[in-house]
Formats: C-alpha cells, structure tokens, sequence
C-alpha cells in the first residue's frame, strides 16, 4: 500500500511507502526544501504545514518543544513528520522569491503611478 503526498504550491505529488517522512518524500518528488541537519530535527528550516494532521504521524514531544505555538496551527518538521495516509503539505515561500516578488510588487506600483 503506497500513500500520495502532494506538496503546494507546486502541486508536485509522489506515492510514498506508509512511514516515509515527508523531507524524503519531498526529495523523491524533486520539491526543494531547506534543511541544514539532514532531518535531525536542529535546524528548523522543514517547517511545513499539514492540511490535516491526522494524515501525518503524531507529533512528537521533542517536535512540540522545538515548534512552540507554531504546533498548535498544523506546522510540523518535514523531517520528523511521516507520511500515515495521503496528505496535502504546503510549502512556505522561498525567502529569495518573497524578496523578488516584492521587489516585482513595488516596481509595478511605482509603473501604475506614472500612468
């Protein structure tokens, strides 16, 4: 029995083996993700947020420490999470094309301005 893991925005999806983590899914997928500790759970840089917890395993007590609040909003580590049942993972925005996007944003206020 395989699961389907579908990473947004990019709407790239893989069936992965029940336990798989979502870091590993998100590798097999070809999704990039941040990560420094190579799914240690140190870095905090796999933050992704769950549509429905219970598609993922529990969260785990060393895991609820180091996301604080953020927990409670179906954030987890990609690579502490594992894949239970198919689930929907949304990832944050690359900090690069945030700062490019809102660079794009300005430009395009101050073009509309001048019209």
């Amino acid at each position: 029995m395989m699961v389907k893991i579908t990473f947004m925005p990019d709407k790239k999806t893989v069936q992965v083996k029940p336990g798989t983590s979502l870091l590993h899914a998100a590798r097999q997928a070809k999704v990039p993700m941040r990560t420094r500790c190579d799914g240690k759970a140190s870095c905090l840089m796999c933050q992704v947020k769950i549509s429905d917890p219970r598609t993922v395993s529990p969260l785990s007590e060393k895991e609820r420490l180091k996301l604080g609040a953020k927990a409670a909003q179906n954030v987890r580590l990609a690579c502490q999470a594992r894949a239970q049942r198919d689930a929907l993972v949304h990832l944050p925005e690359d900090p690069l094309k945030a700062v490019i996007r809102k660079k794009m944003a300005e430009l395009k206020n101050q073009h509309d301005e001048t019209f």
